[in-house]
């Protein structure tokens, strides 16, 4: 009886839901590590860069992003005349955490004669204080554009800063930050699933720690990891990633086994990000129907926070 009406709640919400982006001219943008509900009523799923430039290329007057706080923000840098909600500020980004604006900005003014590369996964005041910003997707291709003899600054993800490193032969100088889901991973766990598929490939995204990366089968960004679990013949996968991307993955190749990879401190199999888990179809109607919470950024950082996506675009083309 409780899951008939759990079953229920949620279809009367996706309705209503339905209704009131047609009523008030909205799109729900969401990021593959959302819930599958979520995934499933929204109108663009993607990572975080593109679910941005997406929200630029609707006419649709309000963006809902479900994801964490800081895609809300680089939606806003990029289409200020929309508004933009986010169902939860509280769903921040513990990636984006670990490197504090003000905090960098020392870091920054200590290196002066650096170039400053930032990952999107930054808020707002970061991405101002950076001359230019990647995703996991173009950041190996923009490094190697910047002459070999310009001392970078890559921040805040040590990971994916010293995958990038080996890639190139660069001494980048990193940040001492990273993601809470994607540090938890754990080599043991993920070595005795090897053994239980042998078939399988491991998929794993640059921001996993290192020992993970040397024994993995492909590697790059969430949107990579998708549309390489649709093209290769491999019929199982095990994925070192937040795990709301199975769902996708899983749609797009029915036929396909794919196993999250389990993280260190857990008896669940998957892993999980707290923070992305916070949003809600509950929380989204309310958004909706409030318009509230909306991402609010200073005209003068929201400015200088573009600059450095608006070079990113330049060096990706």
């Amino acid at each position: 009886m409780l899951k008939t009406d759990k079953v229920q709640d949620e279809k009367s919400l996706k309705d209503e839901i339905k209704q009131l982006k047609v009523q008030k001219n909205a799109i729900i943008l969401a990021h593959f590590y959302q819930n599958s509900e979520i995934q499933d009523i929204a109108d663009y799923i993607g990572d975080s860069l593109a679910l941005a430039q997406w929200a630029k290329e609707t006419d649709a007057a309000i963006i809902l992003l479900a994801g964490v706080y800081f895609m809300g923000e680089t939606a806003k840098i990029l289409s200020p005349q929309k508004k933009v909600l986010v169902p939860d500020t509280n769903a921040g980004c513990s990636l984006a955490d670990s490197c504090p604006a003000l905090k960098f900005e020392k870091f920054v003014k200590k290196h002066k004669n650096h170039l400053v590369v930032t990952y999107v996964n930054t808020t707002a005041a970061v991405k101002a204080l950076s001359d230019i910003v990647v995703t996991s997707t173009n950041a190996t291709k923009i490094i190697k554009s910047i002459p070999k003899n310009q001392p970078v600054i890559f921040g805040p993800d040590k990971n994916l800063g010293n995958y990038i490193n080996g890639l190139t032969g660069r001494d980048m100088l990193l940040w001492d930050g990273a993601c809470h889901v994607h540090e938890k991973f754990s080599l043991e766990k993920i070595l005795a699933l090897k053994k239980q598929y042998p078939n399988a490939k491991l998929l794993a995204h640059p921001e996993c720690k290192r020992p993970i990366l040397m024994i993995s089968d492909f590697i790059g960004s969430t949107s990579s990891l998708l549309n390489y679990s649709q093209t290769t013949k491999t019929k199982q996968f095990i994925v070192a990633t937040e795990s709301g991307i199975l769902h996708e993955m899983q749609k797009k190749s029915p036929h396909k086994t794919f196993i999250p990879a389990p993280p260190i401190d857990s008896t669940c199999g998957c892993n999980d990000c707290e923070y992305m888990k916070l949003n809600t179809l509950e929380k989204i109607y309310l958004a909706l129907r409030d318009e509230n919470p909306e991402v609010q950024i200073d005209d003068q950082l929201r400015i200088n926070a573009l600059k450095p996506i608006e070079r990113m675009l330049e060096l990706s083309k």
